[in-house]
């Protein structure tokens, strides 16, 4: 997404630490997986169905060899049991087959806006599609490992949509107490870093932008201490940015932000974009805000 508003003064918290809780025996509900002929239907938040594994060559949850595995904490200790958690990958690896349909004009609350894009690429081709998905992937499994149920607006990269309106929907329906939308931007090639988009009082949601704020100075906090992308130089002030032309945030009713991840038309940033450890370390950013959010 290359359109931005900018802000006031941004915001600060202190003292992060960034951990991985590693458990046994959680159950995810999510939507269920969709392929191109499906991806246009609603996906049923609350299905439980099995879920897409971690991007290749990449297992989750592991000891290092020779080492002797802890103990499972029980349901009840875990950092985020009972709690649901919305994850909305941006765009889908097929949205350039189908034009016709991602170009359809949906409402999102305050304007027209299309359907879906195809989103960004890098210079060398790699997809946000592709990135978008692989951070959901290792955030999903990191956020049933801490106990949360987890709703997901699609389980697989190789579907159309499906439409901005409907994703909100999933994540609203699914009764999240939390959301995040994960993207990467487009801009422009001399700009870096990270931005968080935080919505604007619109109706439909009212109640969550005050929490919405303070989702967003987590995750914020969380990126500068657990990876190595920097705040935005082009977009927002200090990383963070309002925005009130995106359904996701227009007609979102629980707390949530969308994360532009860094700058893929950017040399340097599409280095970390492009990385296993960096999207790994993306998703425990996100999971250790989400943590400190809901606790």
């Amino acid at each position: 997404m290359t359109a931005h508003h900018h802000r006031p003064a941004g915001r600060d918290r202190l003292g992060w630490v960034i951990v991985t809780v590693v458990a046994a025996g959680a159950v995810s509900a999510c939507g269920a997986s969709a392929g191109p002929a499906t991806a246009r239907t609603p996906v049923t938040a609350a299905a439980s169905s099995p879920q897409p594994a971690s991007p290749a060559g990449t297992l989750r949850g592991t000891t290092g060899a020779g080492s002797t595995p802890s103990a499972s904490p029980t349901p009840s200790a875990l950092p985020l049991a009972g709690k649901i958690v919305g994850i909305d990958p941006g765009h889908n690896g097929d949205n350039h087959t189908d034009p016709a349909y991602i170009d359809q004009q949906i409402w999102n609350g305050r304007e027209s806006e299309d359907c879906d894009t195809t989103g960004t690429e890098t210079d060398s081709g790699y997809t946000e599609a592709q990135f978008n998905f692989n951070v959901a992937s290792f955030l999903r499994a990191d956020l049933v490992n801490d106990g949360a149920r987890v709703v997901m607006t699609r389980t697989s990269n190789d579907g159309v949509g499906p439409c901005v309106t409907t994703r909100a929907q999933i994540i609203n329906d699914g009764h999240a107490n939390v959301a995040v939308d994960i993207h990467a931007d487009g801009g422009p090639p001399s700009g870096r870093g990270f931005a968080i988009l935080e919505p604007v009082a619109d109706g439909a949601n009212d109640a969550v932008i005050t929490s919405s704020a303070q989702f967003g100075d987590d995750v914020r906090q969380a990126l500068l201490s657990g990876t190595q992308m920097p705040e935005s130089t082009y977009d927002g002030v200090q990383g963070i940015t309002q925005r009130d032309d995106l359904a996701g945030l227009n007609l979102t009713t629980v707390p949530k932000v969308l994360i532009e991840c860094g700058n893929m038309r950017n040399a340097t940033d599409a280095g970390l974009l492009t990385s296993t450890l960096f999207q790994e370390q993306v998703a425990r950013a996100l999971e250790a805000a989400i943590i400190h959010f809901l606790a």
